[in-house]
């Protein structure tokens, strides 16, 4: 069953849900957590060194707005709303394969008034 979450960071509020794959359930397990936001291009993410996966069936190289997701590489909360340095026209590249973990719900646009090193916390709704 997916779980409801609360994205909070500065002036920003979001929620959004985890789904029921192993590791979105690794995450809900360690709610609430939270970091320091690091930008790159349209996409914030911070570590979350309590939750340690390996890429899983939900792998991917591609991703939408609004996804998000589970960095292995830098076992890291990553939130996306636009571009990055790596994507080409069309589509949401992240630096190498996340895990799906969850949507955010209603237009994650706002999330680009978050600057690099703000607070963001995720909690249960």
């Amino acid at each position: 069953m997916p779980t409801e979450i609360v994205i909070i960071a500065e002036n920003v509020r979001l929620e959004g849900y985890l789904t029921d794959t192993p590791t979105a359930r690794a995450l809900a397990d360690a709610l609430p957590f939270e970091g320091q936001a690091h930008r790159w291009g349209d996409e914030i993410y911070f570590p979350v060194p309590q939750v340690v996966q390996d890429l899983d069936d939900t792998a991917a190289m591609k991703v939408d707005v609004g996804d998000l997701a589970y960095w292995p590489s830098g076992k890291a909360f990553c939130l996306f709303f636009g571009l990055t340095p790596t994507s080409v026209p069309g589509e949401i590249r992240p630096a190498s394969a996340v895990n799906l973990v969850g949507k955010i719900s209603g237009d994650p646009c706002c999330l680009g008034l978050i600057p690099e090193g703000a607070t963001v916390r995720v909690e249960r709704k």
